[in-house]
């Protein structure tokens, strides 16, 4: 089991700034990816960012150029450094992990979610 925490939401003006950030803790696993999604009132859970191994980091369109996720491999974090923000960026924003389980070569992936952390961005 992996166990994911955030850390960093809260209520902001547009045009600010705000960092969340994402520990994993449990068993030790080797990670495919770590990032971000989110979901507004009633709209459907969505892509943010991620970090993905081998691949390089991902950004929804919507927050390219604004957001900024690093990941510390060694540590198992992952950051969210969202700058610009906007009230459409208003959300709770889940910590989302994929891991390895399994022995090579028949390896699989399980995803894990963090319990979401609230993101207010007001006019």
């Amino acid at each position: 089991q992996v166990q994911l925490v955030e850390s960093g939401g809260g209520s902001i003006q547009t045009g600010g700034s705000l960092r969340l950030s994402c520990a994993a803790s449990g068993r030790r696993y080797s990670f495919r990816s770590m990032g971000w999604y989110r979901q507004a009132p009633g709209q459907e859970r969505e892509f943010v960012a991620a970090d993905v191994l081998g691949d390089g980091t991902k950004y929804a369109a919507s927050v390219k150029g604004r957001f900024t996720i690093t990941r510390d491999n060694a540590k198992k974090t992952v950051d969210l450094q969202m700058d610009s923000l906007r009230p459409e960026d208003t959300a709770v924003y889940y910590c989302h992990a994929e891991v390895f389980v399994g022995p090579p070569p028949n390896l699989s992936l399980e995803a894990y979610w963090g319990q979401g952390t609230q993101v207010t961005v007001s006019s």
